[in-house]
């Protein structure tokens, strides 16, 4: 079978067609995914999993932390589930109701939802003001959170409206990169 120009150009098209939606959702939202805290020394610690289920243009999620490769904290009157290492990294639950739910534009939810407190082995206490909050994106291979500061103070009282997620862009701050133990976020 022979093919004319158009013949040709119009399949080569139509399977870019084809293919180009398929490469953009090639990480989805849906299914058990791992989640991973990358160190700036390199290192890798599986924090745990993460479960997402479709639910039209959304999908719900829950978090599965393996408590085991953490250690109780008592600190400033509360139990908190933390990471030693160069630092010491407290996972800190948001603490009021939420959706549960992600799209692949608003992962907000599951940012609120990975808060982290860091502290120097040395100090005593939390310092609710020492808080991290992993800027997520989706790639090609999964999600990618980069740390930026915040106070966690602000959690201490309910937000007026518990529907949108409190911590938006003028409540966060880079930080230098590298400059904490835990450099990274994946979920893979």
């Amino acid at each position: 079978m022979k093919l004319n120009l158009r013949q040709l150009a119009s399949l080569c098209f139509g399977t870019l067609a084809i293919a180009l939606p398929l490469t953009a959702a090639a990480w989805d939202l849906a299914g058990s995914k791992i989640i991973k805290l990358q160190t700036r020394d390199g290192q890798s610690i599986v924090l745990g999993t993460v479960e997402f289920k479709p639910k039209g243009e959304a999908s719900t999620f829950a978090l599965h932390l393996d408590h085991a490769k953490m250690k109780d904290f008592f600190l400033s009157m509360k139990e908190f589930k933390c990471l030693e290492g160069e630092e010491i990294q407290c996972h800190v639950p948001y603490p009021y109701p939420n959706p549960g739910t992600v799209t692949r534009q608003d992962l907000r939810w599951l940012e609120h939802s990975l808060l982290f407190l860091f502290k120097a082995p040395k100090d005593f206490g939390a310092k609710l003001w020492n808080g991290l909050y992993y800027k997520m994106e989706i790639t090609d291979k999964g999600i990618v959170g980069t740390p930026q500061a915040v106070d966690l103070v602000q959690i201490g009282a309910p937000p007026a409206d518990t529907s949108i997620p409190p911590y938006g862009p003028g409540d966060r701050s880079d930080i230098p990169p590298n400059s904490r133990w835990i450099s990274g976020l994946t979920i893979e």
